[in-house]
């Protein structure tokens, strides 16, 4: 599953077969490979935050388009924060907690939602991993991909803290999904290196990602907090 690379480095490796984003300065949800435009149905968006009815009609096309149940793999270093500061502040001021607030207030619940929605039984893993969130959350897919999963959801999401927290947050942070629809390594794969960093950076590993998607380009780099990663398609 991990394999050796040059000068140390470690490597994983996977297809992309189809993929979706919404990356800040982008107005629409960006998507390539075998996408229908299948919206996400409004009684399940009712139910999430602003970000989190983003992450929904970022998924659902995916997993309504494709006729298989994969494995969710759900990448987010901060959640869906707005709500758990909400009952923070609820909490705070000594008032009733909603039940359906605080049953959302975990970590991996957009990804519980979909499953229910979608009567996925295939399972699903929460990876929250500081700066390097995302890079680790390719890991997890790629290793539930050598484990025999024949396909993987990563969805990975986050957006800046509220303002309360902004002294302890990244300067990149930075509002964006990415679904990205993942099977095993064959055909247009995708090369994943990834080493430990000569010193942290405030650089945001899922909006390079991201932006390698987006624009078509070969390869992308990012140092997060503590790792330095390198993707690259495959020859």
């Amino acid at each position: 599953m991990v394999s050796a690379a040059a000068g140390g480095a470690q490597s994983v490796g996977f297809a992309v077969a189809a993929w979706t984003a919404w990356l800040p300065g982008r107005a629409a949800l960006l998507s390539g490979g075998a996408v229908a435009a299948v919206p996400a149905p409004a009684g399940l968006k009712r139910r999430a935050t602003p970000l989190g009815r983003k992450v929904l009609e970022a998924a659902w096309p995916l997993l309504a388009d494709h006729g298989d149940s994969p494995r969710i793999v759900l990448s987010s270093r901060h959640g869906e924060y707005q709500r758990t500061l909400g009952l923070a502040r609820a909490l705070a001021a000594e008032e009733e907690l909603s039940p359906a607030e605080f049953s959302l207030s975990i970590h991996h619940g957009l990804a519980a939602l979909l499953s229910i929605a979608t009567g996925n039984r295939a399972g699903h893993t929460a990876v929250a991993a500081g700066g390097d969130t995302f890079g680790w959350g390719c890991v997890e897919a790629a290793a539930c991909l050598a484990d025999g999963d024949g396909s993987v959801l990563l969805l990975h999401f986050d957006e800046p803290l509220p303002a309360e927290y902004r002294d302890i947050a990244d300067a990149e942070e930075a509002a964006l999904v990415l679904a990205l629809l993942l099977r095993p390594a064959g055909g247009d794969s995708v090369r994943l290196e990834f080493e430990p960093a000569a010193a942290p950076s405030g650089d945001d590993p899922a909006l390079r990602f991201g932006e390698m998607l987006a624009g078509g380009d070969a390869a992308a780099e990012a140092t997060g907090e503590r790792m330095t990663w390198r993707w690259r398609h495959a020859a």
